[in-house]
């Protein structure tokens, strides 16, 4: 493990405010992710894994606690830097394509800054790597569920980001599709470098993808496996 993770996640507390009181949704949450590795979270509906990955998006703000990215502080009660500032990229089920867009400049869209010849030279590598080069100038509606998901993810990873979120990024998809892509997925974020958290609640797709996997409950971190362990050695948080 790394001696400074990618991510750590000290102590905090998140919720909103309805009729001037405080609903809490998460409380004393605690968790990293060394650098290059992938985090998964696990958790029923409601349990609070997607709040947490908000927060750290952020989009949602911090009322106690701190959270920090590469060492420096991103979010406390009081501070919080802005999403776009973040590079932190994203991922979600529904793939978040621009559907006027072709897939080669889909991938590009965050690439803006760069100068035309560097954001062609990445759009290409991008593509290649998820073998869908060949489909670069079609449109989104041109392409199965599977092929949409390459695509959200190389666009998400076109930046360059030092962490990557997913969230519930494979539900949508059927069961055959959705195994092969974790495994691709897995494979592709080892190749980048590229610290991930997933979340979601099926237990095979953590498994197959993650090198810690965190049980969630009631808003709290319940317990932590490392994958390199035996599937019995759990560590308790309750």
């Amino acid at each position: 493990m790394h001696p400074t993770p990618i991510l750590q996640i000290n102590d905090i507390r998140l919720g909103y405010k309805h009729d001037h009181r405080m609903k809490v949704v998460v409380d004393g949450y605690t968790m990293q992710v060394p650098a290059g590795e992938i985090v998964c979270l696990l958790g029923p509906s409601g349990c609070g894994k997607t709040t947490v990955l908000r927060a750290i998006a952020g989009f949602e703000p911090v009322y106690a606690g701190q959270i920090l990215l590469d060492g420096q502080v991103i979010a406390e009660p009081g501070r919080m830097i802005e999403p776009e500032h973040r590079r932190i990229g994203m991922m979600f089920q529904d793939y978040a394509l621009f559907p006027h867009l072709t897939i080669a400049q889909n991938v590009e869209f965050g690439l803006r800054r760069q100068t035309q010849q560097a954001r062609r030279q990445r759009v290409d590598e991008l593509l290649e790597l998820v073998r869908l080069s060949d489909l670069r100038d079609r449109y989104p509606h041109e392409l199965s569920g599977g092929q949409q998901q390459r695509v959200a993810l190389v666009r998400s990873l076109a930046p360059s980001p030092k962490l990557l979120l997913l969230d519930e990024a494979f539900s949508n998809l059927d069961t055959e599709i959705r195994r092969q892509l974790v495994v691709e997925v897995r494979s592709i974020l080892k190749h980048s470098g590229i610290s991930a958290i997933l979340v979601t609640h099926n237990l095979e797709e953590a498994e197959a993808i993650a090198d810690h996997i965190g049980t969630m409950k009631d808003g709290k971190l319940q317990a932590w496996r490392r994958m390199d362990k035996t599937p019995t050695e759990w560590q308790s948080y309750s």
